[in-house]
């Protein structure tokens, strides 16, 4: 059918209309007669913008869950297990708003929220027409190629051809050129081109550098989003998670943890900041504490939203399919959101100050970083009225002080502790 709607965009009121149309069970079909739109418009809108309201506590959502005979410890080997499946919220329309099962449902349960809908389209919307799509790191990386070879004489389009690595296309590239998003790197101008005289220069955008990510990953994940789950359930654990470096070309990286309910600080290496190495970071940790207390401590995580944690699937789910924990991402530029770790990290600038190369001051192993951490875990702090972390720690969950004495942090006497660089020398 064809539209009849001349707005390209869906407004406020029309994301209204398609909540109150999940409500009454209409199916996209309907929804979209009534919107003038397509099909697929009102589909995509649902997914793109649905919220998690619930997380199903199961480790899969299997339909035989009431009569598990295997005390519900779910894999997909396991020859009772039968995917669930719910057609209104896995098919038409998308979201469980409206349905009668809500409150009695075990499972995944998504939301569509058309305020929240709108403001998620009108970030993306803004973000897209901000900048550069590059960041100063990939701008360097490509003029490194690029420069040797419009020195040669070659084109855009030759160079391009030749070097699918730099992932532009020919008029991405002339572009970048054009507007001097070289010009302060490596010097390229738009006289570097062979055709720069018979070519329109394009406006100028400000040649700020901005790297659109793909922010899917914050549905149903902001803080918004972690208050909401914490006051539904105020006993889960918390951990708050971040990185501290000092050179973002060569590292090395320190993914750190706070066990808010233990008030211990846990860290490991890493060589290199991806997402696949924090998620590796979360691995770490659970084979550190074990399942059971990994379970236990770690119900949910508070994280920034920084690159190397854009993967929460890659966080929250085991190989197996099992979910491990809920990821949670502070809002921009609020690192006070997850003050508690932050108080921890000027803690460990004081053996790791900013600025200085870790593996020069001696940085150089999980077994160094271990050794600081049994120092800052040894420090008395205030606000444990004069107690360290590793001792709250003995004495609340001795399971977990042993874990962390078998890992390689120990207690230190309180006189012995050092928070100085030389005590990785």
């Amino acid at each position: 059918m064809k539209s009849q709607n001349s707005n390209k965009h869906l407004t406020l009121d029309e994301r209204r209309v398609i909540r109150k149309g999940i409500e009454n069970g209409s199916t996209c079909t309907a929804i979209a007669q009534t919107l003038g739109k397509d099909n697929s418009t009102i589909s995509k809108e649902i997914k793109k913008h649905r919220v998690l309201k619930h997380h199903c506590n199961l480790p899969l959502e299997c339909s035989n869950y009431r009569h598990c005979k295997h005390g519900r410890e779910c894999t997909t080997e396991c020859i009772d297990f039968i995917p669930f499946k719910c057609t209104r919220r896995d098919r038409y329309p998308g979201a469980c708003n409206g349905c009668g099962n809500f409150s009695k449902c075990r499972f995944n349960k998504y939301y569509y929220e058309p305020e929240k809908a709108q403001s998620e389209y009108e970030e993306v919307l803004v973000d897209s027409r901000e900048g550069v799509n590059l960041t100063t790191s990939e701008a360097k990386e490509i003029a490194v190629v690029i420069e040797p070879l419009l020195k040669q004489g070659q084109s855009p389009c030759t160079i391009v051809s030749n070097h699918p690595e730099l992932g532009i296309c020919e008029k991405t590239l002339y572009n970048y050129i054009e507007s001097g998003v070289f010009s302060n790197i490596n010097g390229i101008e738009k006289m570097s081109l062979r055709r720069a005289l018979s070519r329109k220069i394009p406006k100028s955008s400000g040649n700020k550098f901005k790297k659109r990510d793909d922010r899917s990953f914050l549905k149903g994940r902001t803080y918004a989003d972690y208050l909401e789950y914490m006051s539904l359930n105020p006993d889960d654990s918390v951990v708050q998670m971040d990185t501290v470096y000092n050179d973002e070309t060569k590292g090395p990286f320190i993914q750190t943890f706070k066990i808010l309910k233990l008030s211990v600080f846990i860290a490991f290496l890493h060589k290199t900041k991806t997402a696949l190495g924090t998620a590796a970071g979360v691995e770490a940790l659970e084979k550190l504490l074990g399942k059971e207390l990994f379970e236990k401590y770690v119900r949910v995580i508070l994280t920034d939203r920084g690159t190397e944690f854009s993967n929460p699937n890659a966080i929250e789910t085991r190989s197996d399919g099992t979910t491990r924990t809920r990821v949670f991402y502070c809002n921009p530029m609020c690192s006070n959101q997850k003050g508690s770790l932050e108080n921890k990290h000027i803690e460990l600038r004081y053996i790791c100050p900013k600025g200085t190369d870790l593996y020069a001051l001696g940085l150089t192993s999980q077994d160094k970083l271990n050794l600081a951490l049994s120092h800052l875990n040894s420090s008395p702090c205030e606000k444990l009225f004069g107690k360290s972390p590793l001792q709250l720690t003995e004495f609340l969950a001795p399971d977990v002080y042993e874990r962390l004495q078998l890992f390689g942090i120990h207690q230190i006497p309180a006189d012995e502790v050092i928070l100085k660089p030389y005590l990785l020398k």
